[in-house]
């Protein structure tokens, strides 16, 4: 744990200090804190998690705790601080096991596999409007995770987080558009049923023939978890092309 006269915490938010364990926590006059940024994060994933992310405000999470919303402002200066100590909090420490062996791609679809069950869990996280790219330990323990996946290869470090992004990018708009579309879980198969069915019916008698095509081709009637199929589609496809990418540097 870095000591808490870090000249480098100096120049960190506070609330990012203190997920970091960076702060100056020595004494100070006023009251004793009653709670940490910890408590905060915790707080504001069980507003989301129960009442929806747009339901996550300063008062809210104050409310929750038993406080004044001027009590948060010891550890947090916006809604924005409040956010990104939420999402480091709703993703927890990656698992260190998750990308420790294997090939690159089985290490990397372990990774997003389980970001992806994570986001099935919590579909807000993919949902949320983020003002900046979060850094707390917990979302950084993943990138880690996720760039150790590319160990056995020889991709440069810039080649290996933008890989990582293209993932990670992938299964966030995955997870959000299943979402949206009602279609997270195995029980929103009739949601998929239905939509083929209604435009099956709008396309026919020659009208749109490539998507009529398409949607009446036989292998549609095997879908029944959409959510897993279509990740399961675009994460081979991704690989497939970072896997051009590996095979060029001699990877």
């Amino acid at each position: 744990m870095p000591s808490t006269d870090d000249p480098d915490a100096r120049h960190l938010p506070r609330y990012l200090a203190l997920l970091w364990g960076r702060a100056d926590t020595g004494p100070r006059r006023g009251p004793r804190p009653t709670l940490t940024v910890h408590d905060i994060g915790r707080a504001a994933v069980e507003i989301a998690d129960t009442d929806g992310v747009d339901a996550v405000s300063m008062k809210a999470v104050a409310g929750r705790l038993g406080l004044t919303t001027m009590s948060l402002y010891r550890y947090v200066e916006s809604k924005d601080d409040v956010v990104d100590v939420m999402v480091d909090t709703a993703f927890g420490p990656a698992d260190p096991s998750l990308t420790a062996s294997g090939t690159w791609r089985e290490r990397l679809t372990a990774w997003a596999l389980s970001a992806a069950e994570l986001g099935r869990r919590r579909p807000w996280l993919a949902t949320i409007p983020l003002r900046r790219p979060p850094v707390g330990p917990n979302v950084l323990s993943w990138t880690d995770a996720g760039v150790r996946a590319f160990e056995q290869t020889r991709l440069d470090g810039q080649q290996k987080l933008s890989a990582l992004l293209l993932v990670d990018g992938f299964v966030r708009q995955h997870v959000r558009q299943a979402s949206q579309m009602g279609m997270l879980d195995i029980s929103d198969a009739d949601a998929a049923a239905s939509y083929e069915t209604t435009v099956a019916a709008l396309v026919g008698d020659g009208h749109l023939p490539n998507l009529a095509a398409a949607i009446s081709d036989p292998a549609m009637a095997d879908s029944d978890d959409y959510f897993t199929e279509e990740l399961d589609f675009g994460l081979t496809v991704i690989l497939d092309g970072i896997s051009a990418l590996v095979d060029r540097t001699g990877g």
